[in-house]
This record gives C-alpha cells, structure tokens and sequence, in this order.
C-alpha cells in the first residue's frame, strides 16, 4: 500500500485503455484483500476523468461485492449515464479476472450559489499535535507499527479518543463514535485528486466505530470484518493535505452487520459526509468472502 506521497498518486494515476475503460494498478502489499480506500478513489479517478473540470463530486454510492485481489491489475469501465446544465452522472464497475467486484454511482455537480448551513462539530477536541498518532494510540508492537507504515503510511491519522475510554452510559446520544485527525501531508493541486484522496482515507476506521461498545477491534481472529457498501457526500472545498477532524458513530449493529456515519470538519466547517454498512461476523474461523 502506498507508504508515501508518491505511491499514493501513482496508485491514483490510472492507465486510460480505450474511452471510458481504465486499469488501475495495485500497489506492493503484504495485505491479502485489497483495500477498500483504493478501489473508492480508483474508481473515483475513472469517473472523474469523463467529467469537464467544472464540476465536482458531491455525491458516490459504491457497493463492495466481491474481495478485491493485489495482485492482478483492476479494470474500470465508466459509463457516461447523463450530462446535464448542471450534474454529470457515471456509472463506475469494477473488474478482476472478469468479475465484477464493486459497482459504484456518482454525481457531478457545477458550482453554485445558494443556501448555506451545516452542522457543527459535536464537541471540542485537543488540536492534532496533542494526540497520538493511530498505531501508537491502539497499542501496537513495533512489528506492527513498522507494517502500519509500510501499507499506510501516506496517511497521518491522530487518535483522539472514543466512548470506549470515556466509558459512556447506555443512554448516552451516541454509545458507539470515535474521532480522529486525519491528512495526506504534502497532496499537490488538482482538480478530482483531493476527492480521490478523502475516499481512500474515509474507508480507513469508520467501520471500526460499529465495534467500540463491544470490546472487540477489527483485526481480530474472532471478528469477520468487510465494507459491504460506502456511500459519501462533498459538501464544501476542502484540502486534503490539511488536518480534517472525522468525527465517527454507529447507531446500529445487528444481524452480522454494522451501520456507521462520519463527518470530516476542516476549519469548523463540515466539508464532506461519509456513511458505511459492514460484516461484523463473530467466528474463530478465517474471515469469510461475501459469497458465504
């Protein structure tokens, strides 16, 4: 997985086939699955590429359907559903050894002036210099936080607490959240690139907040754990190399399968929206693909 800037971008960088099909290339990884973050912001490039520099994301509902392989290359063919005055709609699939492994819908949005509002950030927070990064937060021995950074160190994540250590009563608003700091440190201008960059960072721990009231983490052999569907909205201009606050909760967990939200803040201001649904299947076995 991209350890830094340069890899990152080169993963973003797809390989345009014909129009309209593109190959994303896969990064050197130890890690069995492909990321999720990868597959959103390839297909986000893919999508993107098809679309005039005036407009921009505000909208993608992706589906994760089969367990993406690292070691083939991903193929992206982009239908060009409509385009409008003012919104542009693509239709993003997927492939793999000629499966199809996620499908996703976007829409693309000129600018506009119009009502304005958002809510705000749910509570204060200590600024991103005062809180540990990620690995050293979760307690991870210097094997793992020398693989944290051989697959994920592009991305600076700050820890900045969950419920789980506020130990938060059963009638409280929202049992289940966490917040993080998050940035791409160093993210050159672009006119898709930094939408592209916030999907891959947004699939990172958002599903791990269905998990805080239970004591359990992903990564465990006892948790099954996979994106199943991801959905994100881009409300303002935002910079993805500068510190954005995601603020994290689940309301819901059962049937195997857990419901979590998030909202990015940069500057106090909500920029983008985020909302997941994935497998949390208790076994002692391996964890299963999304045929079982």
């Amino acid at each position: 997985m991209p350890a830094n800037l340069d890899q990152l971008l080169n993963l973003l960088d797809l390989e345009e086939i014909e129009v309209g099909l593109f190959r994303g290339h896969q990064p050197v990884t130890k890690m069995q699955r492909a990321f999720g973050g990868q597959v959103l912001g390839q297909a986000l490039v893919a999508g993107s590429r098809t679309v005039g520099d005036d407009r921009h994301l505000h909208s993608l509902h992706a589906y994760f359907l089969l367990p993406g392989r690292t070691d083939i290359p991903m193929i992206y063919d982009t239908e060009i559903t409509r385009d409008g005055r003012s919104f542009s709609t693509r239709r993003v699939v997927a492939r793999q050894g000629g499966r199809v492994i996620f499908t996703a819908s976007m829409s693309f949005h000129v600018h506009e002036e119009g009502l304005d509002h958002a809510d705000p950030g749910r509570l204060e927070v200590p600024p991103p210099e005062d809180c540990p990064p990620l690995s050293e937060a979760m307690g991870r021995s210097a094997e793992r936080d020398e693989e944290w950074k051989r697959e994920f160190g592009v991305l600076e994540v700050r820890y900045i607490g969950s419920n789980r250590e506020s130990a938060a009563p059963s009638n409280a608003p929202h049992p289940a959240g966490q917040r993080f700091w998050v940035r791409v440190p160093g993210m050159p201008d672009g006119p898709h690139l930094h939408e592209a960059a916030l999907a891959y960072l947004s699939d990172l721990t958002l599903l791990s907040a269905a998990t805080v009231p239970h004591s359990l983490t992903i990564g465990q052999r006892s948790l099954a754990a996979a994106s199943l569907d991801h959905t994100m909205w881009f409300h303002r201009p935002f910079n993805a190399g500068e510190w954005l606050l995601y603020d994290q909760i689940s309301p819901s967990a059962s049937r195997g399968v857990g419901l979590s939200f998030g909202m990015l803040f940069q500057e106090g201001r909500l920029v983008a929206s985020v909302a997941q649904e994935g497998l949390l299947r208790l076994t002692n076995k391996q964890p299963p693909s999304r045929d079982d």
